[in-house]
């Protein structure tokens, strides 16, 4: 009974919501391998830390000794996650599919214990499936039960179009799950709806209906948005060990606690530990340097680690200058350039906006010197040393 509590608290940690807990706790005390299922799309070529929120709830049932699937999603890439978006998504070709999840096999393995993994392809089962079999699956929901998901409705209410493949997506997640047999399947809290289908897809099979366990998305390194590639908010797993390190130091000081909570191997009490060090007065980035080390040490070397933190504090901490900075010319065309048009056009912020909000910040430098006015104007026969943050450098000249 101890064992059984103890496994359920590890199981709990970082998650959301746990549906239904009782049914959990039977399934646990059955003393039994479970069957955990986690799905992942490969619509990019490369996993983010994001993404590991799942992987490392799915490490943890591996060593609880449970059963755990990762299934690439290649015939739900086809149709595109609908999930979040205000406008139908363009799916992804066979080819760029079959890419991205050669990428993903390789990459999760930095996590997972590939003698303890099974992965999965849903096109096994959807295209066993066929058409006819495909008709039946979507006899088992209605339009309206669709709708009640929070962006489909949006769209519908906005006179935005929803594709009719669209609604196909809950449906095959939900039958990946059938397919499985699975006892739990993971997923963020954005999934929650599609999660659901395949509990009462289960029933519909005469399948015990699977318990689900949502998880947070993991904010990026703004703490704003949840990390993703396309607001350049996010850290690679495949990042090189500097940039790695040098991402995980610029986030704030609560952001890290976040991190630690769902990225961290570490216990929960020694987790607590570094939080009372902090109270008690230890600087907040000598913690922030164990949880950057524990990354790039997971994904790279524990040598890559402190090879990583020590040109940290080298380049940072004493003031040093990259040695390889970009050098960038850019042309006024006779008139002034505005400061927050100049950090995106040399590639050091995303947009103009979030150039004028490091300004704001206090986050962007030239030659050393903190920009105060987000209305600077650069002319023509001007040149310096741009830096937006601790780790973006560029020599930009103006022509």
């Amino acid at each position: 009974m101890k064992q059984m509590v103890e496994d359920l608290r590890l199981i709990k940690r970082g998650a959301e919501e746990v549906l239904v807990e009782d049914e959990l706790v039977k399934r646990l005390e059955s003393d039994k391998p479970l069957r955990v299922k986690a799905g992942f799309d490969p619509t990019a070529p490369d996993l983010h830390l994001g993404h590991t929120v799942l992987l490392n709830k799915m490490r943890q049932f591996q060593q609880l000794g449970h059963e755990v699937m990762f299934l690439i999603g290649d015939f739900t890439g086809m149709i595109g996650d609908p999930t979040g978006k205000n406008v139908t998504r363009k799916p992804l070709t066979p080819e760029q599919i079959a890419q991205n999840a050669l990428t993903y096999q390789e990459q999760v393995f930095k996590i997972l214990d590939p003698d303890k993994t099974i992965i999965e392809f849903n096109s096994k089962w959807m295209v066993e499936l066929g058409s006819a079999g495909l008709i039946s699956l979507a006899a088992q929901h209605t339009v309206a039960r669709m709708l009640e998901r929070d962006d489909f409705n949006k769209r519908y209410k906005g006179g935005q179009p929803i594709a009719i493949h669209e609604f196909l997506y809950p449906l095959v997640q939900g039958y990946d799950s059938v397919a499985l047999k699975a006892d739990i399947e993971l997923g963020g809290t954005d999934q929650k709806f599609n999660l659901l289908v395949g509990r009462e897809l289960q029933k519909h099979y005469d399948q015990t209906p699977q318990v689900v366990i949502t998880l947070p998305l993991l904010e990026g390194l703004d703490g704003v948005q949840k990390m993703s590639k396309s607001l350049d908010n996010y850290v690679g797993i495949t990042d090189a060990p500097d940039e790695m390190f040098g991402k995980i130091m610029s986030i704030s000081d609560e952001l890290m606690w976040r991190y630690f909570e769902l990225l961290s191997f570490k216990s929960e009490d020694v987790i607590a530990g570094y939080r009372s060090e902090v109270q008690a007065g230890s600087n907040p980035r000598d913690i922030k340097f164990l949880l950057a080390g524990e990354l790039v040490e997971r994904f790279h070397s524990a040598a890559a680690a402190q090879q990583a933190q020590q040109a940290f504090i080298a380049r940072f901490q004493k003031g040093a200058m990259p040695d390889d900075i970009e050098e960038v010319r850019l042309s006024t065309g006779g008139d002034a350039i505005a400061i927050a048009n100049v950090l995106k056009q040399a590639g050091l912020v995303s947009s103009t906006s979030d150039g004028l909000r490091m300004i704001k910040q206090g986050a962007v430098k030239i030659d050393g010197e903190r920009v105060e006015d987000p209305k600077l104007q650069l002319t023509a026969g001007q040149h310096g040393v741009f830096q937006v943050g601790k780790r973006r450098f560029a020599k930009i000249t103006f022509n």
